[in-house]
């Protein structure tokens, strides 16, 4: 199912600021290289993140998801001085390639790396979060997300990404695993009376959340 038309896609790549070479290269290596490329942020979506964060110039950022790096990178780009984004990834592997990516784009000093599961991690780092993002194991979103509103501080953003689920969540019967799961979760946000939220049909789906006033 092509659930947002390829041509938009395309216009929007278009249309949007290219990222800078390192970047490009961490997404043109990922693509070219890894068994699971698809899950990388794309450059229109890692544009918007780097944006948002640059807008908000949070000192404390936390990500669920590294993947290869990409995504932290983008967002580690709008960190106001002295501040941190702690990022935290479930296999090595991936972790192991997010770190040399992040080293190579000069951001080992703002960015900490953690491996293993972020569900215990999360609740062992100390900091109110300004910005989070949310792009791992769709199963345990409302998990994340719970952690996050309770640390999230007054001004804060939460991202979930994935939310259009590459189109399932929009069927009348929704099947699999994860994709019940990313159901779940949008209709959780949807009623949580803590927060409000605008779902953005950017790549598989970005819900931007606040807490209301």
């Amino acid at each position: 199912m092509q659930w947002i038309d390829k041509l938009a896609e395309d216009y929007a790549s278009t249309h949007t600021s290219p990222l800078d070479d390192v970047l490009m290269k961490i997404y043109e290596d990922t693509m070219a290289s890894h068994p699971h490329a698809h899950m990388i942020s794309g450059p229109v979506q890692g544009k918007f993140l780097e944006c948002i964060s640059s807008l908000l110039q949070p000192k404390y950022i936390l990500e669920i998801g590294t993947f290869t790096g990409f995504s932290a990178i983008c967002l580690a780009a709008g960190l106001q001085a002295g501040g941190e984004l702690h990022t935290i990834e479930l296999r090595e592997e991936d972790a192991d390639t997010a770190w040399k990516n992040i080293t190579a784009a000069g951001m080992n000093d703002k960015i900490h790396l953690h491996t293993g599961d972020a569900r215990e991690i999360v609740k062992t780092l100390p900091h109110r979060w300004d910005l989070v993002f949310i792009d791992a194991d769709k199963t345990s979103y409302i998990t994340y997300y719970e952690e996050a509103v309770m640390r999230l501080s007054e001004r804060g953003l939460i991202l979930a990404d994935n939310v259009l689920f590459h189109g399932e969540v929009l069927e009348e019967k929704t099947d699999g695993k994860s994709a019940k799961a990313i159901a779940q979760f949008n209709n959780h946000v949807l009623s949580d009376q803590r927060t409000e939220q605008v779902l953005l049909t950017i790549r598989d789906g970005l819900l931007l959340i606040k807490k209301k006033s």
